[in-house]
């Protein structure tokens, strides 16, 4: 199989999948960054690998997430697109530990950051797609650390380790 029809099927097995954000419940569906109900958000979108074993995340920031360097995204920004792709993923990897599987009834159990720490390796340029994909270190019984990186072109630009707890639906 060519290289580009495996890349042109993996994207299209994505973009037929559910992605991770839209089985948040009703309650946690407002984030600025990847709810699907916050009108002003980002709606950023992870979805699983077909394995499991990893999320990823693709997107095109707009041109007012400029930083201080012209024409590069700003870090700020790096570090929201880590957080909202890492507490999905986090999520995703207890469920999928759990056996259970995404499907459109799905209401997945919430995590949020504990701890983010970005290692920034390059600046990342503006008008180009970012992907984002993560994988578990550690699942444990309300804790999951998540790996994840950041590319522009297969070119690493940044690296995170976000340490997610689970959350009640009280919260």
């Amino acid at each position: 199989m060519r290289a580009d029809s495996y890349l042109e099927k993996k994207v299209i097995y994505m973009e037929q999948k559910i992605a991770i954000q839209d089985t948040y419940g009703e309650r946690f569906q407002h984030c600025w960054g990847c709810g699907a109900k916050n009108e002003a958000g980002l709606h950023l979108k992870s979805y699983p690998t077909e394995d499991g074993s990893r999320c990823i995340c693709r997107l095109t920031p707009g041109e007012c997430y400029t930083g201080g360097v012209p024409e590069n995204l700003f870090g700020g920004m790096m570090a929201v697109l880590f957080d909202c792709h890492g507490t999905a993923s986090a999520a995703y990897f207890a469920h999928h530990h759990k056996g259970l599987t995404l499907t459109g009834d799905t209401i997945i159990g919430r995590f949020i950051t504990a701890r983010l720490e970005v290692d920034f390796k390059k600046p990342l340029p503006m008008k180009k797609e970012i992907t984002i994909t993560s994988q578990a270190e550690e699942i444990g019984a309300r804790k999951v650390i998540v790996l994840m990186q950041m590319e522009v072109e297969g070119e690493l630009r940044a690296k995170a380790r976000m340490v997610a707890v689970g959350v009640k639906d009280t919260m």
